[in-house]
């Protein structure tokens, strides 16, 4: 076979525009979990209300309430989930340039509930941009190329972490709050040319999309999508696999500014080691042509399990720099390899024509269970202590791979070959 006729060169377009969506989401994300904790911890903030700053990620987790609108509104024409991601994207552009003028000192101390606010929205245009272009790399990768695929989209989305986490960090230190969330802003608007060239092809209609859609209808939807066979332990594993991540990772920020690491330091391996993440995404959507998923989904969750451990142990003394930098590396690559395996079942278990929907409700339930413990990481560091926190995630994350067995025994009387092993066969 010529590289030609390769799937990822007969998709590069597709893979391309992907990564585009991803990034975007990345950009405001990293903000979120490493910038954000980061900075509030330099300007004093209480680890309670650092955790608290997680109720601005509250749209990701309700995200699913109007996701069948952005599958309804406009489908079967062409480029029906491109303007979605087109217009979401303008509008938090528009957000980041409001952030750029507000005195950051204020944010973080007095009008704390603006910076909730401000956050809240550009989260909320990304979460629907999320719907919309989740939609469309379900539709559009065929089974085989999905854990590729997942690896161009955590790929993608790491580089925006990237930007917006570890490198924003820098830039703040460099040139200033202003003109560093200028810059975020114009990067966003600026992506919007190459993607409003994809050319998103139109697809037949569903005839039930053309029943009215109400409550009862939303609900009927969300019962079906649940109501079959083994997909209740799907969603106790979809519920606890990253648990323990969100946990413990919200608090890695503050334990390094506390150990004495300035922003800068931590901004500079945090963009050092995501660089090596991306590596590893690519590494777990390789793995996941040739692994079960299954597999990928215990291997990759013992390796995040082990990182914590790691987290545990340098929180008891006084670590050496290359010591949290092996960790800090480790733990990278896990998260990334973790994350592949997770949003390729995940696209597994999404139906035709209602691929946006299905996948947004799988990631908002992910979501509210991440959020609701990150929301108490805080409390956890406070009164147990950074090296019991970590040890905690790391429990988290062992026992969230206990209901694998079962739900991939359900899982291989329902599916097909080509969704447990990609396209190749038995």
């Amino acid at each position: 076979m010529s590289w030609r006729d390769h799937p990822f060169w007969q998709h590069r377009q597709l893979l391309g525009v992907l990564a585009l969506f991803y990034f975007a989401q990345g950009l405001p994300s990293g903000l979120m979990a490493k910038a954000l904790p980061a900075l509030a911890r330099d300007a004093g903030m209480p680890l309670p209300h650092i955790g608290l700053l997680s109720l601005a990620a509250l749209p990701w987790a309700l995200k699913f309430i109007w996701a069948p609108w952005v599958d309804r509104l406009g489908a079967g024409r062409a480029n029906h989930r491109k303007r979605w991601v087109v217009a979401c994207q303008a509008a938090a552009a528009l957000v980041v340039l409001g952030i750029a003028f507000v005195d950051p000192a204020a944010l973080f101390t007095t009008h704390f509930m603006v910076l909730i606010f401000l956050i809240g929205l550009l989260n909320l245009a990304c979460a629907t941009q999320d719907i919309a272009a989740d939609g469309l790399a379900v539709r559009m990768l065929t089974p085989g190329l999905r854990g590729p695929g997942n690896s161009i989209q955590v790929t993608g989305y790491k580089v925006g972490l990237m930007l917006g986490g570890g490198a924003l960090l820098i830039w703040v230190g460099l040139l200033g709050w202003t003109t560093t969330f200028l810059l975020v802003a114009l990067t966003l608007l600026a992506m919007l040319y190459p993607i409003w060239r994809f050319p998103e092809p139109a697809v037949a209609r569903d005839p039930g999309q053309h029943e009215r859609l109400d409550f009862r209808a939303w609900r009927r939807a969300i019962v079906r999508f649940w109501g079959r066979p083994g997909m209740l332990w799907w969603l106790l594993l979809l519920l606890g696999y990253k648990v323990g991540d969100s946990f413990g990772s919200r608090m890695l920020k503050p334990f390094l500014v506390d150990a004495g690491w300035s922003l800068p330091q931590i901004g500079v391996m945090d963009l050092s080691v995501s660089v090596i993440g991306l590596g590893a995404a690519f590494v777990g959507g390789m793995l996941m042509m040739r692994w079960s998923r299954a597999m990928a989904l215990v291997v990759f969750g013992l390796l995040h399990a082990a990182a914590f451990v790691g987290w545990a142990w340098l929180a008891v003394g006084t670590p050496l720099t290359w010591q949290i930098w092996a960790v800090a590396i480790w733990e990278q690559c896990a998260d990334a390899m973790a994350t592949v395996a997770l949003f390729t079942v995940m696209m597994d278990h999404c139906r035709a024509r209602h691929e946006g929907a299905d996948y947004t409700l799988q990631a908002s339930m992910q979501l509210m269970a991440v959020g609701l413990f990150s929301l108490g990481s805080g409390f956890s560091a406070h009164w147990f202590g950074y090296s019991y926190h970590f040890l905690l995630s790391a429990g988290l994350c062992l026992a969230a791979i206990m209901a694998i067995p079962v739900w991939w025994h359900f899982r291989r009387l329902a599916s097909t070959p080509s969704t447990l092993h990609g396209d190749r066969p038995q």
